[in-house]
């Protein structure tokens, strides 16, 4: 188990682990979650990459206070933050579900932070909130959110049940998985305050509409891997990614996989990833030679 560690910014005091070494890789994860969704990918590519997963604003061990932006705008501006204070340059940005969001308004913001940027099944465009996410919206909405988080955490069958669309086996979602995502929700009246104020503050597609005149001249390399079974995130917007991005190079389709497929099939990820990050480095290299 990896260290928890804390850099203070204006944002708060943002969570983070790290691992490996070389050039940095930055993951970025989505809602309910936190950096732990990325440990089985991170445990593979380590080698080459100083692999860093941060908690964003309102999940995992990162404390805001209760009046702090966590919208999806904000959030992107926190990683920039985050960046300067750990003096992180360029990065390789890894994103998934509405971490990807997030890190496509980062792109679109800091283009010139990222060294490669990759985008997994994640809200894209005007595709969010999407329709099988909407009851989770409406327990939300009617105040029911702290009491289904700590069902689930008491009832190892419910988390499976509620979680398992977004996982295509469900059943092999260990107890300390689900602790690990969901206890630090919980853990303070604040924090589940701010989770309960993440919903709020992304109740519509504005932010990522806002940014396709940004992303359609964004020349970063970019790779997109998608699940094909994903309920959330069809792979229809891994093909807008494609044709949206110049950078862009290629979409990979995982066959059956779903929305946090990076936690399942972290071979298929790391794989690509690793073939991502060389050949970028070996245009780098060209364009260096010939300059």
């Amino acid at each position: 188990m990896r260290a928890i560690r804390h850099v203070r910014t204006r944002f708060g005091n943002i969570a983070y682990t790290e691992h490996g070494s070389g050039p940095c890789a930055l993951f970025v994860h989505g809602v309910f979650l936190n950096g732990h969704l990325w440990r089985n990918v991170i445990d593979r590519v380590a080698r080459t990459r100083r692999c860093i997963a941060i908690d964003l604003m309102a999940h995992g061990e990162t404390e805001i206070s209760t009046t702090q932006d966590v919208s999806f705008s904000a959030q992107a501006e926190m990683i920039a933050t985050f960046c300067e204070a750990l003096g992180l340059d360029e990065v390789d940005l890894v994103a998934n579900d509405s971490g990807g969001g997030i890190a496509q308004i980062f792109a679109a913001r800091f283009p010139e932070r990222l060294r490669t940027l990759t985008l997994t099944n994640c809200d894209v465009h005007d595709n969010y909130p999407p329709k099988a996410f909407e009851a989770t919206r409406a327990a939300v909405a009617q105040g029911k959110l702290g009491a289904m988080l700590q069902q689930m955490l008491s009832d190892v069958t419910v988390a499976r049940s509620r979680f398992g669309i977004a996982y295509e086996k469900p059943e092999r979602l260990s107890e300390d998985t689900i602790r690990k995502y969901l206890a630090p929700l919980v853990a303070t009246p604040r924090r589940l305050r701010n989770l309960e104020r993440w919903f709020i503050s992304a109740e519509d597609c504005s932010a990522t509409v806002a940014i396709e005149p940004e992303l359609r001249q964004l020349m970063t390399p970019t790779l997109i891997v998608w699940g094909t079974a994903d309920p959330f995130f069809g792979v229809e917007w891994a093909h807008w990614l494609h044709r949206t991005i110049p950078g862009a190079r290629k979409v990979i389709e995982l066959e059956g996989a779903k929305l946090f497929f990076p936690e399942e099939r972290p071979d298929e990820l790391a794989s690509a990833l690793l073939e991502h990050w060389r050949a970028t480095a070996d245009v780098r290299v060209e364009e260096r030679r010939w300059a």
